[in-house]
């Protein structure tokens, strides 16, 4: 286990150089605003250790690699153009939302402009698939497909979501069919990247695709709770963000459908029109726990997870050296931010 540990930890780095390299090729402009939104530097240019985030698809990437018997560091080019397509999704993700803030520092567009935030995530999407394409291996045709493929379904996500902002009706399996795509569909690739770079077979590349799936449904389960319930100081959100932009995430809209009279006020509340003010949003948050939408979501994303280790069950050699494949995914469950 520690060679593994070592090897995976030297595959970060590696990660780490291959990000910093691609991102250097960059304009001086828009080189500065993606160091920027990775945390490697203020607004000004100037480096600084901000947060740049948990780095967790790379880790998966790696890790995966690893259980399939592969090298992590090999797997390096895949884990990086997996990170670059998750953080051009974040850039425009805050500019469709209007979020101002992002790991406790201002948002992309909110200090550059639209613009600019559109650039910037246009450009990581290019240097993703230019990474790929520059590190040819064996099954290089694969990882480039499997990422287009991703960014597809991650973007048919999105327009879920925005869809959902002028609907009423929206349902939790809705919800979960919009999860699947806006989050799981790109930590399952990042699992299947891993596989690929193992050059492991397509019924362990499945496995690992599986795995990393029910993982990001189970990952979107809380992040919706914490939409909710997060501490600010520890989610970098105020506290209620999602109730304060009335988002139909998973909690809300399972309640609405079985919490009874509780989820009743709760979908007039979420079609009155009004600007919510701090006891309507903690009296909100209140309903969804009282019928039965807060335990609901820690239940749904605990099966999740058990059925991703389970989609490792299939191949008892992945199963042996996925140890720390499950303990990453039992941590994205227990996770406060």
């Amino acid at each position: 286990m520690t060679a593994t540990l070592s090897s995976i930890e030297m595959g970060t780095g590696a990660v780490l150089d291959t990000l910093h390299d691609a991102v250097g090729r960059l304009d001086p402009q828009l080189r500065r605003i993606v160091g920027y939104h990775f945390g490697w530097c203020d607004e000004n240019g100037q480096r600084t250790e901000a947060n740049g985030g948990k780095g967790i698809r790379a880790r998966m990437t790696l890790l995966a690699a690893a259980a399939a018997g592969g090298d992590p560091v090999a797997a390096a080019p895949g884990a990086a153009a997996i990170e670059l397509v998750h953080n051009f999704s974040l850039v425009h993700d805050d500019l469709m939302d209007r979020d101002t803030m992002r790991r406790h520092r201002r948002t992309v567009w909110s200090l550059w402009g639209d613009t600019a935030a559109i650039l910037a995530g246009d450009a990581m999407l290019s240097l993703a698939h230019e990474i790929l394409a520059e590190h040819p291996v064996g099954h290089a045709d694969s990882a480039q497909l499997l990422l287009a493929r991703t960014t597809r379904e991650l973007i048919r996500g999105q327009i879920l979501d925005v869809a959902f902002e002028s609907r009423s009706d929206v349902t939790a399996a809705e919800c979960l069919d919009m999860a699947a795509a806006k989050t799981a569909a790109l930590l399952s690739a990042a699992a299947a990247m891993g596989g690929v770079y193992a050059a492991a077979s397509p019924e362990v590349v499945a496995a690992l695709s599986n795995f990393g799936r029910h993982v990001g449904v189970a990952f979107q389960i809380i992040d919706d709770l914490l939409g909710i319930w997060g501490d600010p100081h520890v989610t970098g959100k105020p506290v209620y963000s999602d109730l304060r932009s009335r988002k139909k995430t998973l909690p809300i809209t399972w309640v609405i459908e079985h919490g009874g009279e509780h989820g009743q006020r709760v979908q007039r509340w979420l079609t009155d029109g009004h600007d919510p003010t701090e006891p309507d949003l903690r009296a909100t948050a209140e309903l969804v726990e009282a019928g039965g939408g807060r335990d609901w979501a820690r239940r749904a994303a605990r099966r999740e997870a058990e059925r991703a280790a389970q989609a490792l069950d299939a191949i008892p050699e992945l199963r042996l050296r996925a140890s720390e494949l499950i303990v990453l995914a039992d941590r994205l469950v227990d996770r406060e931010a």
